[in-house]
């Protein structure tokens, strides 16, 4: 067993309560509010920015040229997805931008920064996987069973694609690879790296469903 398939293992509780929230299930029966889907999509556009500098911080560590390629081009498409969101999504679904990170969005972003810049390499692409990973895996639950005429089928066809599915492919590869390398202390340190950005996925979800905000 490949050492993201332990990960993935370990943390499948966590992805069964993403795929049980009532945000996911609403998203795919396309009943989810419009207000809802505004919050979730200002917030992902701002972790987006985070995400790239998180990537970029790990390009910058790298070891091989190959590696520092690699993370350098999952930045920049993570970058192109922040820009899509506000060209195509925020005209599509009259939604205004947002400055403000919210709770999820907020200790997300800063987990995934400290950790790339403060933690080995192995660990903070650990720390990433899960955006990868665990949207591939529910883009694709979705994208399976919403139906043809759900308000957001627009939103859902992008995850659809193959060039997504490769570089979650890659990403697994890469951590793959480091794992290989890493001695105890720090495959356990990329293990809880895994599970902490795994349910911060679900957080970031529930704050969009709930409309959870600052208290002031």
């Amino acid at each position: 067993m490949k050492f993201t398939d332990q990960l993935w293992q370990d943390i499948s509780p966590v992805y069964e309560a993403i795929l049980d929230h009532g945000f996911v299930g609403n998203l795919l029966d396309g009943s989810l509010p419009g207000a809802t889907f505004q919050y979730y999509i200002q917030q992902d556009a701002l972790y987006l920015t985070d995400f790239s500098r998180a990537l970029n911080q790990l390009a910058a560590r790298a070891a091989t040229p190959n590696d520092m390629l690699q993370f350098t081009q999952f930045a920049q498409n993570a970058i192109l997805v922040e820009r899509a969101l506000h060209e195509t999504y925020f005209t599509l679904y009259n939604i205004q931008p947002e400055t403000r990170k919210m709770p999820a969005c907020f200790a997300y972003t800063n987990y995934l920064l400290a950790t790339t810049s403060l933690q080995a390499i192995a660990v903070g692409a650990a720390a990433v996987l899960p955006c990868f990973w665990i949207y591939r895996q529910v883009g694709k639950y979705i994208y399976q069973q919403a139906i043809q005429e759900n308000p957001y089928r627009a939103w859902i066809d992008t995850y659809a694609g193959d060039a997504f599915d490769q570089s979650v492919n890659q990403m697994l590869a890469l951590t793959d690879a480091y794992a290989e390398t890493a001695g105890p202390i720090e495959l356990d340190q990329m293990r809880e790296a895994f599970r902490i950005s795994s349910r911060l996925e679900w957080y970031f979800w529930n704050d969009a469903y709930t409309q959870n905000r600052w208290l002031v």
